[in-house]
């Protein structure tokens, strides 16, 4: 096994300025969330496809591959122009023809004459149980109904939908087909990686290798390369894009040569923003349809993403969510994604926010209650009078967050904001009244003038929105709300409380601690709370017009004052995309955040996946060699430990406008309640004359021309990828080496180690680190000897092409907590044959185990969570739960997940992880149920009842032939 060793410690920050009341960030309207008509950051769709588009998007479609294709192998020789209809069903050539539900095929008429298209019509069923499903399940039910085919989807599976009231309890498992896929490039370079290795393994099981290519269309951002390497400049974006480039240059050849060598994907240059931003210039206004119509057929939009937060797409009404990389790639390649059908939570939104409360204190709020609600696996759907009050920015932050309560998706429903957004943005008069007609016919439009339906609910919430208050969020997790008056205490009890989620265990003699040092010729000092790193980064937040401007007024009031930001704190501004420049510039505020150092960056994803660059060296030196804790202030979504930065012990997540305030003060240690620091401006005519249509467009524009350094990339033809065997960054995985055409059938776990044994909430962020390589870590020395300097190490996620890195890499968090090592803290375990500690363990053949608590696998969706793992020897996986899309992840990886019963876990079981293990399971995977009972025993003695959490048939079929992928080579190999 490889588990990198490093260390850091913790870092602090100035002592507070004086600065203006934080009530100012209520600003009256300033910061009042946008009535439902302001515009949100998302771009119009343009009139008719540049003609530059295919050129720099690097379209590379046939004419019919926008439409959804399934079975294509079953298709056979039918005619062209039946071959383009099945492909707009999402039917076989058999399904086509004797369709299950032709009976309720019916037109949708236009107002004007003739019709839109023809839709399978849920009404037509006549089944009064559908008139009370949830609006996100009916999506489920159409898409089961309009692809039933009764081989990959059944009538039987329709009727567990339809009946959802009885079927979700049960924990049934139905097929989904997604209307498309979206990755972004962390994600999506390990994917393009696994495709062209699929390729090799079908060539050498004798079949053509042409047959790896998605059948779906898939869309891949490049977001999250980009570093603040240098900040506080107006050079700042030139410049970290030039260092872009040249770190990923040959990832981004690779990317590219995926965009022309694979049908069907289509590939956005990097630098044009974050993915979810990119979703709002290109996915929300041109690929994302709310409705489909494919070749007269309608349906309603769907998408699934290898990036966590897909889900901020759930706020336009289109059903979306994260999916492992690996379930992603089978997706691609024409797999119905099996899934347990879910229960919904109903969240009712009553009242009326106050002024000056932002979104992010909304989302921050409803993350915390359900949080405690539980919605794990679930759907969570949001209705109410309530939501006349949030814009679609507002509900497309709330989406973006439901990785962070742990749902599947946060849904809201297709309403007037919606329709009043699309037509603001530039979709047509006819289109909008497409859209609108067909949700009305199929009833999944919500039209709070008229009498509501009531509608069935696994559980109800309700919050009353003018219970909503500032807050912000951390130390370490982002579901931990601290309302902002609370915020001093709350720190003190953090330094105070022992080490955890919410503490530091400082001794009191120490807290008051002041360090002096020169920063660049002028004095400085940090103390525990010390604000080293502000960032306005994330999707969650850079969408939201009214929280940038409402940062950018926090900034020019500290300028009107004579206020600045410590020259130590490292300040950035990563808008997600280009059109916060273009409103901020047209505001006149921009020049504000340039003034307190919040200039621009970059245009990607930053210090919210860990992209946040070096501490100035003497700031760094000062926090490790004193043991400060250190604060980093971001507008992200995550704050896991070790994810901001090595040296910032303490993370909290706050609006964009507290994020200025935070850094002017300097320090997490203030209570801005008690401290008047003036009042601000109206800030709502701002908005509304800076956020301008225009603004939108000719962003689009630009995207869709790509950028100089992309465009000159020269990539090769050929179908099949040249392996370069000197590359650090694209290298061969081994997973299919050795494959034959028969599959392994099952495995159990025969005298297996432990290799780790944790506690609770082990993130993959613990995991599979996404952020820098530390000198040290046996990463560092792979590199090094390669002729790799230092300086070009680059971060673990632009290095997820390289499996000799990410096997290196894992298990790689300076922060994690292996029990096994009593209390000392890094990524170490001990060799249990021998009781060494070491900081490499490499497997000599045994299988080893993880063992866990609650919510393991929280975090982003990464696949090389489960592949690192695998590549380290890892045979199963115990915990007490896991999250959702991280357990799919290790079935797709053939390792086995299992849970303890309910009351009982490692300690209860009194497993001190020194023990061997085994697991039994039957020879044959036939003979093995989705949630059965598992027997595990110990070489001292011990035997306690696991439940294995293979939770479907379909995943069983994976684990017989070694993983999910392999499962699709050798099926494909025999068409």
């Amino acid at each position: 096994m490889f588990l990198s060793t490093y260390y850091a410690s913790p870092s602090t920050s100035s002592s507070p300025s004086p600065i203006f009341r934080a009530r100012a960030l209520r600003f009256a309207s300033s910061l009042s969330p946008p009535s439902s008509g302001t515009f949100s950051n998302f771009v119009p769709p343009p009139s008719r496809r540049s003609p530059s588009f295919s050129s720099a998007l690097r379209w590379s479609r046939g004419a019919d591959s926008r439409s959804r294709v399934s079975l294509r192998a079953q298709i056979g020789a039918a005619s062209p122009a039946l071959d383009r209809k099945i492909a707009a069903m999402g039917l076989s050539k058999h399904a086509a023809s004797e369709h299950p539900f032709n009976g309720i095929l019916s037109g949708l008429p236009r107002p004007a004459g003739g019709e839109f298209g023809k839709f399978y019509s849920l009404p037509a069923l006549n089944d009064p149980r559908i008139e009370k499903l949830p609006f996100s399940i009916k999506i489920l039910l159409e898409s089961a109904i309009r692809n039933c085919d009764n081989f990959q989807v059944t009538k039987e599976d329709v009727e567990k939908i339809i009946d959802w009231e009885k079927s979700a309890p049960k924990q049934v498992e139905i097929p989904f087909k997604p209307a498309r896929v979206l990755l972004q490039d962390f994600t999506g370079v390990p994917a393009v990686v696994d495709l062209a290795s699929m390729r090799e393994a079908i060539k050498d099981l004798g079949s053509n290798p042409d047959k790896i290519n998605p059948l779906v269309p898939v869309d891949l951002v490049i977001d999250h390369s980009v570093q603040v390497d240098v900040a506080r400049s107006e050079n700042a974006v030139q410049a970290n894009m030039d260092l872009e480039f040249k770190r990923n240059k040959e990832r981004f050849a690779f990317l590219k040569w995926g965009s022309t060598a694979f049908r069907n994907m289509l590939v956005v240059p990097p630098g044009s923003g974050i993915v979810h931003q990119i979703w709002e210039l290109v996915n929300l206004e041109y690929l994302g349809r709310v409705v489909f119509n494919t070749e007269g057929i309608l349906y309603p939009d769907s998408v699934v993403g290898t990036d966590s937060h897909t889900t901020m797409i759930d706020g336009l009404g289109v059903a979306g969510w994260g999916v492992g990389g690996i379930e992603a790639e089978a997706t691609m390649l024409g797999q119905p994604m099996s899934m347990v059908l879910p229960g919904v939570v109903g969240f009712k939104l009553s009242g009326k926010l106050h002024d000056g409360v932002t979104a992010t204190d909304l989302v921050l709020t409803v993350t915390q209650m359900l949080r405690k609600h539980g919605v794990v696996g679930k759907f969570v759907e949001f209705y109410g009078e309530g939501m006349g009050q949030l814009s679609l920015a507002d509900r497309a932050t709330i989406a973006n967050m439901s990785p962070e309560y742990g749902a599947t998706m946060g849904f809201f429903p297709v309403d007037h904001v919606t329709l009043e957004y699309l037509k603001l943005t530039g979709r047509s008069d006819e289109t909008v009244e497409m859209i609108e007609a067909y949700l009305r016919a199929n009833k999944m439009f919500i039209d709070y003038k008229e009498p509501q339906q009531e509608r069935l609910y696994s559980s109800y919430l309700e919050l009353d929105l003018a219970e909503v208050v500032p807050c912000i969020s951390g130390p370490k997790r982002p579901h931990d709300r601290v309302p902002l008056k609370d915020m001093k205490s709350d720190w003190h009890s953090c330094l105070d409380n022992k080490v955890g989620f919410k503490g530091f265990a400082v001794p009191k003699e120490q807290q008051e601690k002041v360090v002096k040092f020169s920063f660049q010729g002028q004095p400085a000092e940090l103390r525990h709370g010390s604000v080293v790193i502000a960032a306005i980064t994330s999707c969650t937040n850079t969408s939201n017009p009214s929280v940038m401007l409402g940062a950018a007024l926090v900034a020019k009031k500290a300028c009107e004052l004579g206020l600045e930001v410590k020259p130590w704190v490292k300040t950035s501004l990563a808008p997600g995309s280009g059109v916060v420049t273009k409103y901020l510039l047209q505001s006149g505020l921009q020049k504000y955040l340039n003034q307190q150092g919040f200039n621009i960056v970059g245009y990607g994803c930053t210090t919210c996946i860990g992209n946040s660059g070096d501490l100035d060296e003497s700031v760094s030196s000062i926090i490790a060699d004193n043991d400060l804790v250190a604060a980093a202030v971001l507008s992200g979504n995550r704050n896991f430990e070790g994810r901001v930065h090595p040296l910032t012990r303490a993370n909290y997540l706050a609006s964009p406008p507290l994020v200025v305030a935070y850094a002017l003060a300097g320090t997490v240690d203030i209570d801005f309640e008690k401290e008047p620091i003036g009042t601000g401006k109206d800030g709502k005519s701002v908005v509304q004359s800076s956020v301008l249509p225009e603004m939108f467009k000719s962003t689009y524009e630009a995207i869709t021309k790509g950028n100089e350094f992309w465009n000159q990339l020269s990539v090769p033809s050929s179908s099949l990828y040249g392996w370069d065997p000197n590359s650090t960054y694209i290298h061969k995985p081994p997973y299919f080496s050795g494959m034959t055409m028969g599959p392994p059938g099952a495995r159990g776990v025969k005298d297996a180690y432990c290799l780790l044994l944790f506690g609770d909430s082990i993130t993959t962020d613990h995991i599979s680190p996404a952020g820098s390589i530390h000198k040290d870590s046996p990463t560092a020395k792979y590199l090094m000897e390669r002729g790799v300097d230092r300086r070009d190490f680059n971060s673990y996620g632009s290095r997820r092409g390289n499996d000799e890195v990410m096997a290196r890499g894992t298990f790689a968090n300076i922060r994690i907590v292996n029990k096994l090592l009593n209390g000392e803290v890094g990524p170490k375990t001990i060799h249990i044959p021998t009781g060494e500690k070491l900081s490499r363990y490499k497997s000599a053949g045994q299988d080893t185990i993880v063992i866990a608590g609650a919510e393991y696998g929280s975090g982003s969706s990464r696949d090389w969570a489960a592949k690192g793992p695998m590549l380290q020897g890892v045979k199963a996986v115990i915990s007490k739960s896991f999250e959702r899309i991280h357990r799919s992840n290790l079935v797709g990886m053939g390792i086995v997940p299992l849970c303890f019963k309910a009351g009982e876990d490692a300690e209860t079981l009194g497993l001190t992880g020194h023990e061997r293990y085994t697991i039994d399971l039957p020879a044959k995977v036939s003979d093995i149920r989705p949630g059965q009972d598992i027997t595990v025993t110990t070489d001292a003695g011990k035997s306690f009842t696991c439940t294995l959490r293979f939770d479907t048939e379909v995943e069983l079929a994976y684990f017989d032939h070694g993983g999910i992928l392999q499962y699709v080579i050798r099926n494909l190999s025999k068409q």
